[in-house]
């Protein structure tokens, strides 16, 4: 039996059970993965990697391991991050994420539908479970590669500022001091879809500020008034609408680059009596590898200021967060191998997933010149079941796993010249 079949058959449904049991356990909301990053650290460690805790402040941390010497040779890293959206806690995630608590937002591995169902059991951890399984597998069989494979696990990887003053920004700073500190010469990061994707759009956050008049409920027809919360909610409503616009013009082969309105700031709800002088709304906008974060804002703005100037608003537009799109070339080494392993571990021809526009650490290793491939778990789904965004991070098919779990080993064995 060659090496590859040799890690291939050590890859089961059961140890996959059980490292995403141990990752869902353990509560990783953005900024607070550093108890998760010491269990995946002793995890490696007692597989054989030679493994690290890379602490950023008292709360956040990330883990990697490394198979393979540090001689000459190139170093692949297979890579996860492990934060979630939400934190397990309903006084934090209700009413935004759910009207009410649900059994797939809470940190405990469940079985439903024949899916293993609990907070980020898919989207990251399920992906994380399948980095480790592979790097398990590379380590019980010895694998004789010419170079490293590094598995990573990164913190602060959502698109979300901190919740609380002692916590980081999320935004890829995990990853990118990561990378800082490992260095790998190109990587696959394991994210949902179930293709393998080289190219994908950035974000661009920006606050809108409308100004209007601070007031009296009972002085308003004795003096000046004007709203800025109705006149936020003129703007809202035609910045929605031009964001169809915007994914329309600004789509190209592999994506098509969304946004949203995501949250409205304005009035004080214990003085209803009483206007505020401003009302904030805040917009993502993705944007496609080509196009940077100040074309994006100028078209925004550009939007903004033309309603504006009709409806006699008063309001102006100011970028918070802007991370740019990026694409790996697909001659690259890392990117056919991993094709050719999807299709070796499929039996069928390659076919990108098109209409794209998640943003991910992709972006943060591509922006760091680390030639980079996604490949990840395809998102559950059955007749009668009703699938909606949280459920989709929350439950994840173990046959699916194993499935990504083998098509990284693959890949790991075609980068370094041998069989998919």
């Amino acid at each position: 039996m060659s090496a590859l079949d040799d890690a291939l058959a050590r890859v089961s449904s059961s140890r996959l059970r059980e490292l995403t049991g141990m990752l869902v356990a353990t509560p990783t909301p953005t900024g607070e993965e550093g108890a998760l990053a010491v269990q995946i650290a002793e995890s490696l460690n007692a597989v054989g990697l030679q493994s690290r805790t890379q602490w950023l402040d008292a709360n956040a941390a990330n883990a990697w391991g490394v198979l393979g010497s540090d001689g000459c040779g190139p170093s692949l890293l297979l890579y996860s991050p492990i934060d979630t959206l939400t934190a397990g806690d309903p006084d934090l995630g209700l009413p935004w994420a759910s009207p009410q608590s649900r059994p797939d937002m809470e940190p405990e591995a469940r079985t439903e539908h024949g899916w293993m169902v609990g907070l980020g059991a898919q989207n990251p951890k399920g992906h994380a479970a399948c980095v480790l399984m592979a790097a398990e597998a590379l380590a019980s069989v010895g694998a004789d590669l010419p170079g490293r494979v590094i598995a990573g696990f990164g913190c602060l990887g959502m698109p979300v500022n901190r919740r609380a003053p002692h916590l980081r920004d999320g935004h890829g700073a995990g990853c990118e001091a990561l990378i800082d500190t490992v260095r790998p010469a190109a990587a696959v990061i394991a994210k949902s879809g179930w293709a393998v994707s080289w190219s994908e759009v950035g974000l661009a956050w920006f606050t809108v500020r409308v100004s209007g008049i601070h007031t009296y409920a009972g002085s308003r027809h004795l003096l000046p008034y004007r709203s800025a919360i109705a006149g936020a909610a003129d703007l809202i409503l035609d910045v929605e609408s031009w964001i169809e616009e915007w994914a329309e013009v600004r789509s190209d082969e592999f994506n098509r680059p969304q946004g949203i309105v995501a949250a409205v700031r304005g009035g004080d709800p214990s003085a209803a009596a009483f206007t505020g002088c401003t009302c904030e709304f805040t917009v993502d906008l993705r944007i496609p590898p080509g196009i940077d974060a100040d074309s994006a804002e100028r078209a925004l703005a550009e939007r903004v200021d033309r309603r504006a100037a009709a409806a006699g608003i008063d309001a102006t537009v100011t970028r918070t967060v802007a991370i740019g799109g990026t694409c790996t070339d697909p001659s690259e080494p890392v990117v056919r191998a991993a094709v050719k392993s999807w299709e070796a571990e499929t039996g069928q021809l390659h076919q990108p997933i098109r209409g794209l526009s998640g943003a991910t650490d992709a972006n943060i290793l591509r922006a760091d010149g680390i030639p980079t491939a996604r490949v990840g778990l395809p998102k559950v789904s059955k007749p009668g079941v009703d699938v909606d965004f949280q459920y989709g991070m929350n439950a994840v098919a173990p046959g699916d796993q194993v499935a990504l779990s083998r098509l990284l080993i693959r890949t790991v064995f075609g980068y370094f010249g041998g069989d998919t």
